[in-house]
């Protein structure tokens, strides 16, 4: 390969500023707005890197990121980019570049020896030959060989990366011909427009290739445009990927920037979406057709017009359309010596002067080792070649267009699928919708637009040359001598096609896993079609009856960090805070983190095993004081709220009187228990869910989503009121006597405020709700009041609480207080298999009739298996310590053991002197006197199975 820089020339460089970068500890010179690629062009560089499975050399086959071959890994003064596309990152001065998968060099790689066993390696042989004695054995060095380009371990982002929420009313995917018309004819009707494209500067293929717009030269015409969207405040976006199309036009994009800050992540909600996505060049099948020097026709003729580079000198275009002689000409007319090999017996008729033009003839196989030396034709005659450009037919982009669940539809006379019927909310416009001709293109811009055009505005027109395509199929063929490469970085070739069809892999999902066929980080972008129709050949099918594969996002890979954005250390998982959280560092309260909040475990300076023990000893005896403020406090009102709790609960809440409240469960879909906790009913039409601390955002999404599904807002609203209120709990024997203390004008008589009902009184000025539930077993007051007066009240309540010897209660010590009594924590004494029935809970699945959340799934063939994990406690002989968290029961079954359960939570108890433990064990509601046996890091001990409730179980203590 004899590529070169042309002594002028290459609209996207300044020669006027030189710089210079390493590849592979090589020096290399470039031009400001070059990319890594063009500069190692025009340098000469003909190897850039090695393929994945064979180590075979690869070069530069694109322009953009399309391309295949040419991953680097970059380092400068900003950090390290891994397996980054020479063709899209830009090259400035100092940079060190390193060829991938490539040791120690892409020119001298020792892992070449790999493709002289390629006979050996065909698709999948790892399945068959590897099973053998063990797959363990050989694990390890597979995965060390997995894999394109290394990771640092200890690379940190320096900057945060920016994410943007952006709403607009039409968005133009691609600034080419079309996305333009499109982005001006909005302008014209007066909406506001975001414009993206991928490459540095718009106009898609105006900026190499000729085109006439309005009496204008293209690229003049872009220019224009491009600033009068600018001057009118709109948004044009360069070097930014629209990678992913999500539910309800949900379109994410990722932005690079060339001053060293992380990409940008923009998620844009618009009300329209033009696709002008383009498409891309495909290769043409022939063997050794991935040798360095063979490129893509368009991307030669963009190297040459927007960096000045001539790919080489003598050089060989293999066609089956009209499209590849503009660079053929332009070449040819940039001194390099040019045969054009077009398939079609017709073709040729475009050939200008300085072109050879050999029409009904096809290159059979390329020749060289490290670089493409010549190309051999099916006649046997051998032309020599420092260069072969392919240009195989034109694949339209159709990713985001499938990834909104567009159908697609297959066009004969491009030999290419297209956007089938129209999708709401979004147009295609430009090569992507099939257009041709430069007139075609503008006008379908305009058209994309639907209702969000301008009626009265002209759209451009073309008064140029208009470009034809004239494409037959040139697809791979079955039984091709020698090796016809189809994916180039998945070293994919036809006989892996070919086998993969043998062996019954027909569906094209399957071909993709078997072969790993577009499963690259080019995401099959140069591969798929060709492989979609040998496929087709090998089966006797027509392409479109085989189909494609499933277009996932992203388009083009994504940076970690772009994702990550801000979130990581305290704002990837954000502490909540308590607003009393001054108050109980002031009493030594030794904080940890629970579910997400930052709360006290314990209180004192002490060890911490006897404080938690003390509090709960003397919670027992006298009074203890608790922060619950983190208990979700979302309210659900409107006129249908009854029959909406009804929904959401297993148990019916529509007959729970005003001034009260009901304990609960909600259920998953699969009717796995999701959440407990006590529900409130204020009135008639007016709930508060009192879900778990750790759980109030997804009860919160949860109650939404199911509102949004079933009731309009005319009928619940639902409001989360968590944050704006704070809940003090007063529990133990003198729990009564304090409260009355407090002076908030409420009777708390077991008449006026019998256990589970709710009460109204004041505390300096404002309202405050009285919730009598328990959580302890002892009698219990929850009250809530404003998080800006909880300071004043708690302080209070410290104040009363001296006359009856109240304890400050941390979490720890709440724990054990539950567990005596029996009480679950969901997601520690459950997991995800329990159903209410496991927790003896069956009323409400064997009587209730309406519908509710996970009904259908508690009557499935597992929910009604008999050796299901059933809710139990544990206890152990006198003195024993307490069981280990976490251990299993076990049982010989078969000479071996199994486990029947586990013990979810284990404690000392203070006020009953033992420990006790709460399990899931297998048929545990009738096994309740029998001992097992339980195994904790090999340690076997034995613990008979018992009621899980194990102090007070007639339940005094709740009115004593």
């Amino acid at each position: 390969m004899s590529a070169s820089r042309l002594p002028d020339g290459g609209s996207d460089i300044d020669r006027a500023r030189r710089l210079t970068f390493t590849f592979d500890g090589r020096r290399v010179e470039g031009f400001a707005g070059d990319t890594i690629a063009s500069a190692l062009l025009a340098s000469g560089q003909a190897v850039v890197g090695r393929s994945f499975k064979y180590h075979r050399p690869r070069g530069i086959w694109g322009s953009g990121v399309e391309e295949p071959n040419a991953l680097v890994d970059v380092e400068s003064a900003d950090g390290r980019m891994p397996n980054a596309r020479a063709t899209t990152v830009p090259a400035s001065d100092g940079i060190v570049v390193r060829s991938v998968n490539a040791s120690p060099t892409a020119l001298a790689d020792r892992n070449a020896v790999l493709d002289r066993f390629a006979r050996f390696l065909p698709a999948a042989f790892y399945y068959k030959t590897f099973m053998w004695p063990d797959w363990h054995l050989f694990e390890p060095r597979i995965r060390a060989m997995a894999g394109l380009g290394v990771v640092d371990r200890d690379w940190k982002p320096r900057r945060v990366a920016d994410q943007i929420n952006h709403h607009c009313d039409v968005l133009v995917v691609g600034a080419g011909p079309a996305g333009l018309a499109a982005a001006a004819g909005a302008v014209a009707a007066g909406h506001s427009v975001v414009l993206v494209d991928d490459r540095t500067h718009p106009g898609g293929s105006l900026r190499h290739r000729a085109g006439e717009i309005d009496g204008v030269e293209g690229t003049a015409w872009v220019d224009a445009t491009v600033a009068r969207l600018k001057s009118r405040g709109h948004i044009v976006l360069t070097e930014t990927t629209a990678f992913g199309l999500y539910d309800h036009n949900l379109v994410a994009l990722n932005q690079r920037h060339r001053d060293g800050r992380p990409d940008t992540l923009w998620r844009v909600r618009p009300r329209r979406i033009v696709l002008a996505t383009g498409a891309i060049e495909r290769p043409v099948p022939f063997a050794n057709n991935d040798l360095p020097g063979i490129l893509s026709a368009d991307a030669a003729l963009s190297y040459l017009r927007r960096y000045g580079v001539l790919v080489g000198r003598q050089i060989v275009v293999a066609t089956n359309n009209d499209s590849a002689y503009e660079p053929a000409s332009a070449l040819a007319a940039s001194g390099a010596s040019v045969a054009v090999v077009d398939c079609r017996r017709d073709g040729g008729a475009q050939a200008k002067t300085g072109i050879h033009a050999l029409a009904g003839r096809m290159v059979a196989a390329a020749r060289g080792r490290n670089a493409v030396q010549g190309v051999l034709l099916d006649d046997g005659t051998t032309l020599a070649a420092d260069c072969v450009l392919v240009s195989g037919g034109w694949t339209p982009t159709v990713h985001l267009f499938s990834q909104a669940k567009g159908k697609l539809a297959w066009s004969d006379q491009l030999a290419a699928f297209i956007p089938g019927e129209s999708i709401d909310g979004i147009g295609v416009a430009g090569a992507v919708a099939g257009t041709v001709s430069l007139s075609e293109t503008l006008a379908s811009g305009a058209a994309a637009l639907g209702s969000f055009g301008a009626a009265s505005s002209p759209a451009p027109r073309s008064t140029g040359a208009e470009a034809t395509l004239g494409v037959v199929g040139l697809w791979p063929k079955p039984k091709a001598k020698g090796r016809v490469w189809i994916d180039y970085q998945s070293d994919v070739t036809a006989k892996d096609v070919e086998l993969a069809a043998r062996e019954n892999f027909v569906s094209v999902e399957h071909l993709k896993r078997y072969t790993t066929l577009g499963m690259a980080t080019d995401q099959g972008k140069t591969s798929n079609l060709n492989g979609l129709a040998l496929l087709a050949d090998v089966t006797g099918r027509a392409i479109p009856e085989v189909g494609t594969t499933t277009y996932r996002p992203p388009f083009t890979p994504v940076p970690f960090a772009s994702l990550a954005g801000a979130r990581r250390g305290s704002m990837h998982a954000p502490i909540r805070r308590l607003p009393l959280e001054a108050n109980h560092r002031a009493a030594r309260g030794v904080f940890q983190e629970y579910g997400g909040w930052l709360r006290p475990a314990y209180y004192g300076s002490g060890e911490a095993r006897a404080a938690i023990q003390e509090e709960a000893r003397r919670a027992r005896q006298s009074v203890a004081l608790f922060d619950g403020s983190t208990l979700g406090k979302i309210e659900v009102i409107g006129p249908r709220a009854a029959e909406f709790v009804d929904f959401i609960y297993y148990n019916t809440m529509s007959t729970l009187k005003p001034g009260h409240c009901r304990y609960g469960f909600m259920l998953s879909e699969n009717g796995v228990v999701f959440d407990d906790g006590v529900l409130v009913r204020l009135d008639e039409h007016r709930f508060i869910v009192s879900c778990s601390s750790s759980h109030v955002a997804a009860v919160h999404a949860r109650l939404e989503e199911w509102r949004q599904d079933r009731f309009g807002r005319d009928a619940v609203y639902i409001h989360n009121a968590t944050a704006q209120y704070a809940t003090l709990t007063v529990s133990g024997p003198n729990a009564r006597g304090l409260v009355e203390a407090l002076d908030l004008g409420a009777a708390l008589d077991d008449a006026s405020l019998p256990h589970m009902a709710v009460a109204v009184g004041r505390f300096a000025g404002d309202e405050v709700r009285i919730t009598r539930v328990s959580f302890t077993g002892d009698r219990s007051y929850e009250i809530s009041i404003r998080a800006d007066g909880a300071e004043a009240l708690w302080a209070r309540m410290q104040q009363e609480g001296r006359a009856f010897d109240a304890v400050l209660l941390g979490l720890e010590s709440l724990m054990i207080l539950r567990a005596e009594k029996g009480y679950i924590v969901i997601g520690k004494d459950t997991d995800g298999n329990i159903m209410p029935h496991d927790l003896g809970v069956a009323g409400p699945r064997t009587k209730r009739t309406g519908e509710f959340v996970g009904r259908r799934s508690l009557f499935t063939e597992a929910a009604n298996r008999t050796d299901r994990n059933q809710l139990v406690g544990l206890a152990v002989r006198d003195g024993e310590a307490p069981l280990a968290t976490g251990a299993h029961g076990v049982e010989k079954s078969g000479g071996r053991l199994r486990s029947i359960g586990f013990v979810t939570s284990s404690y000392q108890s203070p006020t009953l002197g033992r420990p006790v433990a709460l399990a899931l064990i297998e048929r545990g509601a009738a096994r309740h006197g029998e001992t097992i046996d339980v195994q904790h890091l090999g340690v076997v001990r034995q613990a008979t199975i018992a009621a899980p409730c194990a102090f007070d179980p007639d339940g005094k203590r709740l009115h004593a």
